[in-house]
């Protein structure tokens, strides 16, 4: 019998974790018994995730620095990458801004759903902390500051600080190239031989995905806010919503035009990292999937994959940029509706752009970016707490759904970028039993 292909495993175990969700809330003690018992499965999967997100990081950027021979290549990726990153992030924006000018969700927002938003959330820890974290003072270039480790080790030991270990790997392969192949062969054989292991370490972890996507959408549901206030933040939700399926629709536009491959393929292939993306709300413990997936599945060349992927798990944001966006100006439509100018909206496209740059791919990462978005525009500093807490309640869904695009942006930029130097090839898919009988 046919095995069921792993994107279908990951869907069973996501909506039968929802299902089970739903079920528990009805028992009472249900909700702690998924907290106490199923949660920490979850929990532990993305745990081994981020294990080895810095090693993959480590190895498979120095083998593809160190794999290219000639200097200028990487430049030139490097250079397409960046920019073709931020065009999709300014596009992404604007889809954001023109969805939430056009169907106004804040002007349905009753002052009744304010006051019970506010009573509920502007007080609460999580927000707060937000708060606190984007009034921090910050210089214009402080993201430069910012990506420049003191200590590398240190910045290997917090996923938080990814964009530092891609500096320090990118200027050791570099480094590595200026020493000439015989003197780095030694190393160059170490960072291959690592490389091989952490990829079937991600195929390993892989095995239980199913099992514990089903862990991470039980514990979702059992812990989501009140319904009644999700319903009356529907509008919102909506419009962010079809904001991130648009943003799907012009990545498979460019996937189809560009690349010449096939869109349904291409979703086909990324799905096990979308769907991961989806049920952890991190970029970053769903970038050790994503590179498996657009290497080995889809055919995008290592010396192309192992520089734009992690780059783009830390400065693409492009479903948290829309997000940004949209709720900009919905709070504004809520709560500051004489802000609502022009030049106003043009900071947005700016100041979301630059956030989107230094903000950690973990979950939670777009409220701060939002505070930042706020800031720059003048926003009351004393309506913050309310403004937050307008949002809030849908924010770890939402969280869920731009983390799927912010995945799936990386992965059509490593496709883009590796068409234009020549570094789409045929896929090659490993499994993880391939030298089982070696050692058995």
């Amino acid at each position: 019998m046919k095995k069921l292909e792993l994107h279908w495993q990951i869907l069973i175990g996501m909506v039968l974790g929802i299902l089970f969700g739903f079920g528990m809330t009805y028992l009472e003690s249900g909700k702690q018994f998924v907290i106490d018992w199923i949660g920490p499965f979850g929990k532990i999967f993305v745990n081994l995730l981020k294990l080895i997100a810095i090693p993959l990081i480590l190895a498979s950027l120095i083998k593809g620095i160190s794999d290219l021979k000639d200097i200028s290549k990487f430049r030139n990726i490097g250079l397409k990458t960046i920019l073709i990153y931020i065009g999709t992030t300014v596009i992404a924006i604007s889809i954001g801004l023109t969805l939430v000018n056009i169907m106004k969700p804040g002007e349905g927002i009753s002052k009744e759903t304010i006051a019970k938003l506010s009573s509920t959330y502007a007080q609460d820890k999580g927000v707060q902390s937000k708060i606190m974290e984007a009034s921090k003072d910050r210089g214009p270039l402080q993201f430069l500051v910012d990506m420049v480790p003191d200590n590398a080790v240190a910045a290997m030991s917090d996923n938080k600080l990814m964009l530092q270990v891609i500096f320090f790997t990118i200027f050791f392969g570099i480094s590595m190239l200026l020493i000439g192949e015989e003197k780095s062969k030694p190393l160059k054989k170490f960072f291959d031989s690592l490389n091989d292991v952490v990829l079937k370490m991600v195929d390993l972890i892989m095995l239980s995905a199913p099992f514990a996507v089903f862990a991470l959408l039980a514990q979702v549901v059992v812990t989501a806010d009140d319904p009644e206030i999700l319903a009356k933040l529907l509008s919102y939700s909506g419009v962010v919503v079809a904001g991130l399926i648009l943003m799907i629709c012009f990545y498979l536009l460019v996937v189809a035009l560009y690349t010449k491959k096939n869109p349904i393929w291409f979703l086909k292939q990324i799905s096990p990292a979308q769907l991961l993306a989806f049920s952890t709300s991190s970029s970053a413990a769903t970038l050790p999937v994503t590179m498996e997936r657009v290497e080995e599945h889809i055919g995008v060349d290592k010396e192309v994959s192992s520089f734009v992927l992690p780059v783009g798990a830390t400065i693409n944001m492009d479903g948290t940029s829309l997000y940004q966006a949209v709720a900009a100006v919905f709070i504004m439509q809520v709560l500051w509706p004489e802000g609502l100018t022009f030049s106003n909206q043009m900071y947005i496209v700016l100041t979301a752009l630059l956030a989107s740059i230094g903000s950690a791919a973990v979950p939670g990462a777009g409220m701060v970016m939002l505070v930042i978005v706020l800031q720059a525009i003048g926003f009351p500093p004393d309506l913050y707490p309310v403004a937050l807490a307008l949002i809030f309640a849908v924010d770890r869904p939402l969280d869920m759904c731009r983390t799927v695009i912010n995945v799936t942006g990386d992965a059509t930029v490593s496709m883009v970028v590796a068409k234009s130097v020549g570094k789409l090839g045929e896929p090659n898919v490993k499994d993880w039993d391939d030298h089982l009988d070696e050692v058995k």
